[in-house]
């Protein structure tokens, strides 16, 4: 049974000690929940690896502490232990967002973090901004662990846990206290994994949508962000199919979801959740949900409540598809992958 951990500084103190030892812990961070080890400790990234059941070649991303100073010289000296050729746009964006939801992906260091790259001469490096993270983080460092990688606290492809409750939901009987600790943050303040860009070349290029948004980072860098392209290196989330219940998801344009919901049998609306505005006008469903009319709103509370459609009775979950707006586009991506 996985060990449960308050925010306590002897919680704080256990869990640095967790990853020094090589073990997994279970990290709250502002986007997800993620299951972080030692990032440079290659027996340990094999841990997630296998704890989730993801491929070894799909890259992590290493999760780094804040220095005290936030300023760019700081953070390339933060930087410098995992990469090279940090662009002066890197630094721009790490000074503006960091510690927050954003992942660079920047040229490795040969002989760092070649596992949590599976194998890829770019590692994607993060900052978060929760503060039992930061907590961890800084105690770790202490202890010799540099940075930790984290993926999403969830069985490989399936929705990303949001609180502890989920992680414990999903490894708490396959692994041991030993094995495993779990630091309770309580929910996650943004609810989806970060936005990524790509910081490996001569300009920055979006590799996954999140909550960051696209004209914000532009606005920052007075440039634009250009989109991916076939030399874009390969990130965490970029699959075509992730983030999924058990159940089938389905996205509907709010024009055609009451017209096709009235053509299904009583069995099948018996069989079937709701995630849309106004869910109650939706007779017979199995269970539903409203779905929020405002993006961030949306995406604090996405995979908590495609974990609470996911039941045992149901078979199809029907989401109204949200707005094609770029404040959209992070619950917009996750939702077109967990339909994949």
């Amino acid at each position: 049974m996985a060990l449960l951990l308050d925010g306590s500084d002897a919680s704080i103190a256990r869990a640095a000690a967790q990853l020094a030892r090589g073990g997994l812990l279970g990290l709250p961070t502002e986007t997800v929940y993620g299951l972080a080890a030692d990032a440079n400790n290659a027996a340990a990234v094999a841990s997630i690896f296998s704890a989730k059941g993801r491929p070894s070649d799909h890259p992590l991303i290493a999760h780094i502490a804040a220095p005290a100073q936030r300023t760019v010289d700081a953070w390339r000296e933060a930087l410098a232990p995992f990469v090279q050729d940090v662009p002066p746009f890197a630094l721009t964006l790490a000074r503006a967002f960091w510690p927050g939801p954003l992942t660079l992906v920047f040229r490795r260091r040969p002989d760092m973090c070649e596992a949590t790259a599976g194998g890829l001469t770019t590692l994607a490096v993060r900052c978060p901004a929760h503060p039992l993270a930061q907590r961890v983080l800084q105690a770790a460092q202490a202890l010799g662990v540099m940075g930790v990688a984290a993926p999403s606290a969830n069985r490989f492809g399936k929705v990303s846990p949001t609180t502890a409750a989920h992680v414990m939901d999903e490894f708490a009987n396959q692994l041991s206290d030993e094995a495993l600790c779990v630091l309770d943050g309580g929910a996650c303040q943004v609810g989806i994994e970060s936005t990524i860009v790509d910081c490996s070349r001569a300009s920055p290029v979006l590799l996954r949508p999140g909550m960051l948004s696209v004209s914000a980072l532009s606005e920052v860098l007075g440039q634009a962000i250009g989109g991916p392209d076939a030399h874009a290196p390969k990130v965490s989330g970029s699959l075509e199919s992730h983030y999924a219940p058990d159940a089938r998801v389905q996205l509907w344009p709010a024009a055609t979801l009451r017209s096709a919901w009235g053509a299904l049998s009583a069995a099948q609306r018996a069989a079937t959740a709701i995630y849309a505005p106004q869910s109650q006008a939706f007779q017979g469903a199995v269970c539903a949900h409203d779905m929020p009319v405002d993006a961030q709103a949306c995406a604090h509370e996405l995979f908590a409540v495609l974990r609470a459609l996911d039941q045992p009775d149901v078979r199809h979950i029907w989401v109204q598809q949200p707005p094609h707006t770029a404040d959209w586009a992070g619950v917009n991506d996750r939702l077109q992958r967990a339909a994949a």
